[in-house]
């Protein structure tokens, strides 16, 4: 009995901090537990910390034992003798468990999303169109004649590639449409694939198709103005293909337009850019200017006439905007002469006021103002066939580039003095701008009609009006179009069409072809590779129509013909427009080496360059 009670005064007890034994005192307080404490170890036979024997360990077999499980851990003494509380340690370990559980739920949770995300952006949101490999070709049926072929390339139904916009003379079971104007056709073709967008009727056939906005700002929707060869002049929605308004015949009783519409600025203040077109008389001197609202189709003002006498081309009407933002109309035949825009307006307006943006003039052009007919200023007149607008290097007006009988002339726009001339016969054709030469100048892909079935080509430089580069090469098709796109180091190709190059005398520039002359290439030059040409396409047909647009997301340029093939006699000429992506074409192009070069040039080489070429938007406008 007294060693069951000195193992019950031991357990509730305290050590001494100095002898490690139990301390009595400690226990002196309460006379009463002590006794409960007796009464419990007699009634249950001992104690368990606390708890009740049944269904615990067994009891220890000494008192050694006891007091060894009475001792308490060194880390439970404190300094003053009296066990640490473990709780602030367990709340510690709790916190840090449970950031580190928030943590591993924030990133999974953030995971889970990204997953989600991707998924919906893969599945749910459709993907730009690729084309990369757009290469298709339409055949149109069969064209009821027609001299003109006007091509035009705009995104009309929002999908970031160019759509084709062509017109043609209808044929009507097998034959023309009968009457001096055979009714036409407006046709619009996707881009992509090649699929007709939309059509409409025109009452004449179409000289011209021109596709922009006429109404600043990022909404403005794209109209198309349709120029046709009598007296139509009609502006149609890109989109629909509707006509949006047409201008009444009768403004134009004694006259047909000559030309196609000319673009202007806003000058009846309502928004939208304004028009003016060119009508001609039965008698040539007699020319007169009509001013056309760009929102509703209707004469601004009455026409104003002017007596032109020439020989030659009609030259115009083009606008040109000096550096000082002077307006002037450019036109003539065989010649160049201009008009203030600011003249115009006032005799169609009939008064002597003019908006403030038509009052500047520029005093180089004004010094050349004719003495008897004080609203022309003579440009330029000897024996002139075409007139181009050409970029001038850093700046932001443009120079005039003029193909006359006799050659080549570049003048400067701003004062009309020469930058170069270029003497040479044969050149019929509008030149092709483009950058050859390093100097970041445009230059000029010409073609020269030169001898039966031969024609040369040559590019000029821009800077200095020198032949950096020519070539001969046979050619029936007449006036064959040729066309340029800007690579992304400010470089351009310059594609042309031109009968087969494979077999060269060794000893002559004269290239005999070993195909027939119906079966025309297109071909493309380089200025990294001048003496190497590539072959990209064929066809049997007449190309009577080319343009380049561009794909900016991919950056990738196509190429767009007009054809129309043999025609025999009571069969009308079947028209097909075909579309080729140049990044393609170029890696399989057959090579056309023109001359040994060195070092030679490796069809591994010529891959891998080729294989990086970028297009881009051109940084010039003509």
């Amino acid at each position: 009995m007294a060693t069951v009670l000195s193992r019950a005064l031991k357990l509730p007890g305290k050590k001494s901090p100095d002898l490690g034994e139990y301390d009595p005192l400690t226990q002196a307080d309460s006379d009463e537990s002590e006794d409960d404490l007796v009464l419990n170890l007699q009634k249950n036979g001992g104690v368990k910390n606390g708890k009740s024997p049944l269904g615990e360990a067994p009891e220890p077999d000494s008192d050694a034992e006891v007091a060894e499980a009475a001792k308490p851990h060194l880390s439970e003494v404190t300094t003053e003798g009296y066990p640490s509380e473990p709780l602030g340690g367990l709340e510690q370990k709790a916190a840090s468990s449970l950031v580190s559980y928030v943590r591993t739920s924030v990133f999974l949770l953030t995971l889970g999303i990204s997953m989600i995300l991707v998924l919906l952006c893969a599945f749910l949101i459709p993907c730009p169109p690729r084309d990369l490999h757009s290469t298709w070709s339409r055949h149109l049926g069969s064209q009821g004649g027609g001299d003109l072929s006007p091509l035009e390339l705009a995104d009309v139904n929002g999908d970031g590639l160019r759509d084709v916009l062509l017109s043609f003379v209808m044929s009507r079971n097998g034959s023309a449409v009968g009457g001096s104007r055979p009714a036409a056709n407006l046709v619009c073709l996707s881009g992509m694939n090649g699929s007709t967008l939309w059509s409409s009727l025109l009452p004449e056939e179409a000289r011209d198709i021109t596709c922009l906005e006429l109404m600043p700002g990022s909404l403005a929707e794209t109209v198309c103005l349709v120029t046709g060869t009598h007296k139509m002049l009609s502006a149609f929605n890109a989109t629909s293909g509707k006509a949006i308004w047409t201008l009444n015949p009768n403004y134009l009783s004694n006259g047909t337009l000559a030309a196609p519409v000319v673009v202007l600025p806003d000058l009846d203040e309502d928004g939208v850019r304004d028009l003016v077109v060119l009508a001609i008389g039965e008698l040539q001197p007699d020319l007169c200017f009509l001013l056309v609202s760009g929102r509703t189709g209707s004469p601004v003002g009455r026409p104003v006439k002017y007596n032109i006498v020439g020989v030659g081309n009609l030259i115009g009407p083009q606008v040109y905007i000096t550096t000082n933002g002077a307006v002037y109309i450019l036109f003539g035949f065989g010649n160049i002469q201009a008009v203030a825009l600011r003249d115009i307006f006032v005799q169609a307006q009939n008064r002597d006021s003019s908006p403030p943006s038509l009052q500047i003039e520029e005093p180089e052009w004004e010094k050349r103002r004719s003495i008897n007919l004080s609203e022309l200023i003579d440009v330029y007149s000897d024996g002139v066939e075409l007139l181009q607008m050409v970029k001038a290097p850093d700046s932001n007006c443009s120079n005039l580039l003029i193909t006359t009988r006799q050659g080549l002339v570049l003048l400067r726009g701003q004062n009309l003095t020469p930058y170069w001339t270029l003497r040479l016969q044969g050149l019929r054709s509008q030149p092709t701008p483009g950058y050859f030469t390093d100097d970041q100048t445009l230059d000029f892909l010409l073609q020269i009609q030169d001898g039966v079935g031969m024609k040369k080509m040559m590019v000029v430089d821009g800077d200095s009006g020198s032949v950096v580069w020519s070539y001969r090469a046979p050619c029936h098709m007449k006036e064959t179009p040729a066309t340029s796109a800007v690579t992304s180091d400010r470089k351009s190709v310059f594609l042309f069409w031109a009968e087969g190059l494979s077999a060269a005398s060794p000893n002559s520039d004269i290239i005999l072809g070993t195909e027939p002359p119906s079966l025309h290439h297109l071909y493309l030059l380089h200025p990294v590779f001048p003496s190497i040409l590539l072959d990209l396409a064929n066809t049997t047909g007449t190309v009577t129509a080319s343009e380049v647009g561009i794909n900016d997301l991919w950056k990738d340029a196509f190429y767009v013909t007009r054809t129309t093939g043999p025609s025999s006699e009571g069969h009308p000429a079947a028209l097909v427009v075909s579309k080729l992506s140049l990044r393609w074409a170029l890696m399989e192009g057959q090579m056309a080496q023109l001359q040994e070069s060195t070092p030679k040039i490796g069809r591994g080489e010529l891959r891998r360059f080729l294989s990086r070429i970028k297009f881009v938007e051109a940084p010039y406008e003509i």
